[in-house]
């Protein structure tokens, strides 16, 4: 059984219809992308599985519960967190109220090794651990969203564009960073444009296109098609 089987979804965005009845499926353990140009509904796929979009029809199978349209503290509760595409941190609290922010589900002692796990895995945020989130880079901003969304301590990981619009050299620290996470327990629904580096650390991916999945193999396999190449890899 896998983890997650999202099935048959639709959802919308005011008359948009974003997503047309998407289906797949991510196994325990795994690293699956969802790949697609602007607007093919990657990112309210992964709302409407957080419960932030109301799915219009369809259904998302979560440990073989459906949790369609449940509430979202629900289903953090349940294992799921986002870590949303922009970052969206709370600038004007510090580093450490941000990821205590991102603690609220889980016990008092739960929260503390959350802290400390966070802080061996990105050492940086340690360091600023007292300063406003709203004055770290881009890149200490983006590793601070995934750290928040880490302190509920989730089976399965949502992340939204992570590497968007961060340097060449902080993407690779990030796209590692994904990795060790994943090793670490995590199993990681990845949403992300540079879908050539997503791809390459993906066991597999879905090609989306106007809110339907029309393409499905191995990461591997999809950065060696022809068709991917040609529409979402620069080739």
């Amino acid at each position: 059984m896998a983890m997650l089987e999202v099935v048959d979804l639709c959802a919308n965005y005011g008359a948009i219809k974003a997503i047309k009845g998407l289906s797949f499926t991510v196994g325990k353990g795994e690293i699956v992308t969802l790949v697609g140009a602007n607007g093919a509904g990657k990112s309210t796929t992964l709302n409407t599985i957080a419960g932030l979009v109301t799915a219009a029809s369809g259904r998302v199978v979560y440990n073989g519960t459906n949790i369609t349209n449940a509430p979202t503290a629900a289903i953090v509760r349940g294992g799921i967190t986002l870590a949303p595409e922009g970052r969206q941190v709370f600038p004007r609290m510090s580093v450490q109220a941000n990821l205590e922010m991102g603690a609220h589900t889980v016990s008092k002692k739960d929260m503390q090794e959350g802290l400390e796990r966070n802080y061996e895995l990105f050492p940086v945020l340690k360091e600023r651990s007292k300063q406003l989130a709203g004055t770290l880079s881009g890149g200490e901003q983006q590793m601070l969203a995934v750290a928040r969304a880490l302190m509920a301590k989730p089976r399965l990981l949502l992340l939204d564009e992570p590497s968007l619009g961060l340097a060449p050299l902080i993407v690779n620290e990030v796209f590692e960073l994904i990795k060790q996470i994943n090793k670490l327990g995590a199993t990681i629904l990845l949403v992300e444009q540079n879908a050539r580096q997503a791809l390459s650390i993906s066991d597999r991916g879905y090609v989306l296109e106007t809110g339907r999945t029309v393409l499905t193999d191995t990461g591997s396999n999809l950065a060696r098609n022809p068709k991917v190449i040609a529409s979402y890899l620069g080739g």
